[in-house]
């Protein structure tokens, strides 16, 4: 056993035996970092393996979130049978993102500002759709439901490890990838994508696989979301400030590599509650702080450590080599 694996099996197991001396606010803490690390990771499929950079990742977490809640609150439909549809929707949007860009050779900056759209368009649309709350926001029952997994009912001890299985199977998924064929094309089509072509990799079949892939698992993260908070905001959920929550875990930690997305989660989102809770303490009510004293951290990481916190702590561990 190398010692990456042996250290991922310790960590596991101290994650696991974890919760019997947290009180509640810590394992919604927790919850928060699993949710942000498995998000982290569908992201950094897109940006970290392909190199499509998707400034409206929020489009597919919030279009899953809508789809599971509206089928639960309106037809009764379990939260794990709608996230069938929900997976679908998000394919579909992904879909045509990818198809839109590729068709008309829309990349860069401007496949971005391709992706921004459609999750403004969404937030528009739901913002004024009455059948799921519209502005006033679409809220889930509880009552009632108490205790039922299957709904997506439980205390913070039940969602800890759901979000914590939903943390490892991304790493586990993520890493077979990286070490598939598509894999290999995505790193390859990264890098230099008029090489590609010339080894004989479909560069645009590549890239399709990489944003379905990617809008796939985002919608776990939507379904989980919708269940957990019990409310769904359109101009929240699709906000672009949302998106750039889901890119600052595997950026800080090290976009491309499988551990980056986990340290960047572990790093930010303790510091949040922390900046959070200081403000509060001090009396100072300024809702743009986390945002500013986040990109000021952004900064410093990116002056100190271009690749991100992960290959720098590698390094400095002595374990074996997660970016390509």
């Amino acid at each position: 056993m190398t010692r990456q694996r042996l250290a991922l099996l310790i960590l596991g197991l101290l994650l696991l035996a974890l919760p019997a001396v947290l009180d509640r606010y810590l394992l919604s803490v927790f919850v928060l970092v699993f949710w942000s690390a498995y998000i982290g990771q569908a992201f950094n499929i897109m940006m970290g393996f392909a190199g499509l950079l998707s400034l409206g990742h929020s489009l597919y977490v919030g279009l899953a979130a809508y789809v599971s809640a509206a089928l639960f609150v309106h037809f009764g439909v379990s939260p794990l049978l709608g996230l069938i549809p929900a997976i679908l929707i998000c394919l579909v949007a992904g879909g045509l993102i990818a198809w839109l860009a590729f068709r008309f050779r829309i990349e860069g900056v401007y496949f971005a500002l391709l992706t921004i759209s459609f999750a403004e368009v969404a937030r528009i649309g739901f913002d004024h759709l009455q059948w799921t709350g519209g502005a006033g926001g679409f809220f889930l029952p509880v009552a009632g439901t108490e205790g039922a997994w299957w709904n997506l009912r439980g205390g913070p001890l039940f969602f800890y490890y759901v979000a914590l299985g939903m943390a490892a199977a991304a790493l586990a998924i993520c890493a077979w990838l990286r070490r598939s064929r598509i894999g290999y094309e995505w790193l390859a089509v990264r890098e230099d994508p008029q090489a590609a072509r010339a080894v004989g990799i479909d560069v645009t079949r590549a890239r399709v696989i990489a944003v379905l892939v990617s809008s796939g698992l985002s919608a776990l993260a939507g379904v989980f979301h919708a269940f957990y908070y019990n409310n769904i905001f359109a101009a929240q959920i699709f906000d672009i400030s949302r998106s750039i929550d889901i890119m600052l875990a595997p950026i800080v930690g090290g976009i491309g590599t499988l551990f980056g997305p986990i340290l960047g989660a572990f790093i930010l989102v303790p510091l949040g509650e922390i900046l959070i809770a200081v403000t509060q303490a001090i009396g100072l009510n300024a809702p743009g702080t986390k945002a500013v004293f986040f990109g000021f951290a952004l900064m410093i990481i990116i002056y100190l450590a271009p690749n991100g916190l992960w290959p720098w702590l590698r390094v400095k561990l002595g374990l074996e080599e997660t970016r390509s």
